[in-house]
């Protein structure tokens, strides 16, 4: 059950959710990286670091479907990536007419572009699948346990806990604007004003919503300022990494490792 509906963690008891934090941590950074540095255009290995998403979630009882859905978030953020269609040379694949300019798509940028799709599309699957199978205070001590600077998870942690305050503040303004509002019982009337009135409201709320934030926020940190709070993510003294664990975090960084060789083999 979440504690909030912006946390995407999901309690369970699979093979996933019991692996050490920073065995998982590793492993995915090091997944996110072989899958960025593959080359363009290296379809087998895109392929097999799919398969091993995949089984990675269904080990992780998360829902193949579900995380394939989330993970379609990144799809608008890589069509950034379009223009490399154009800017690329080589083969002439089609001609796109935008106004009085002509634009030629090559072969080799439309194999650059799917490839960017494809590689940010697998990597945001196993992030989500970190994110939903690890408690986000246990990535925050994993991320110190392997020397990531203690600023940077800092900003990690605060961004993340800021982010709750955030949405809290937005559900009371709402909240209290819905108490404010009166409704029409007659079918096809709508309360309120034309759309510029409705968009300086919406204008309003979203200067109160930062004000509101901000405010809170302070009284927040002032809290932990006096607590001892000095930007260090304290806990219990970790254990160490269970021998299995270690045997997972080896052959995990061996198949990556063999996975970057030949991606480099099939790009040469």
């Amino acid at each position: 059950m979440h504690i909030h509906f912006l946390d995407p963690y999901e309690p369970g008891n699979s093979p996933i959710h019991a692996l050490d934090a920073r065995v998982k941590f590793v492993l995915t950074v090091t997944f996110i990286l072989t899958t960025s540095l593959a080359p363009a255009g290296a379809w087998p290995v895109y392929i097999l670091l799919f398969a091993i998403s995949i089984s990675v979630i269904v080990l992780s009882n998360l829902g193949v479907g579900t995380v394939l859905k989330r993970a379609a978030v990144a799809i608008p953020f890589a069509l950034a990536a379009l223009p490399v269609l154009f800017t690329v040379k080589g083969e002439s694949l089609f001609m796109a007419q935008l106004g009085f300019v002509t634009l030629t798509a090559s072969v080799e940028g439309t194999e650059r572009f799917f490839s960017i799709l494809l590689k940010s599309y697998i990597s945001l699957q196993m992030a989500i699948t970190l994110a939903s199978s690890t408690p986000f205070p246990q990535l925050l001590m994993a991320m110190r346990a392997v020397k990531i600077p203690r600023l940077l998870v800092a900003i990690f942690g605060l961004m993340w806990r800021y982010l709750f305050v955030l949405a809290d503040e937005a559900t009371r303004l709402l909240r209290a604007r819905a108490a404010r509002s009166g409704a029409v019982p007659q079918a096809g009337l709508k309360t309120g004003g034309s759309i510029v009135w409705r968009g300086k409201v919406a204008g309003g709320m979203a200067g109160n919503l930062f004000l509101r934030a901000l405010d809170r926020s302070d009284r927040i940190y002032a809290a932990m300022a006096a607590r001892g709070y000095d930007g260090e993510v304290r806990g219990f003294a970790l254990p160490r990494v269970p021998v299995m664990h270690q045997v997972v975090l080896i052959a995990g960084l061996i198949v990556l490792a063999a996975l970057f060789g030949l991606s480099r083999l099939l790009g040469a």
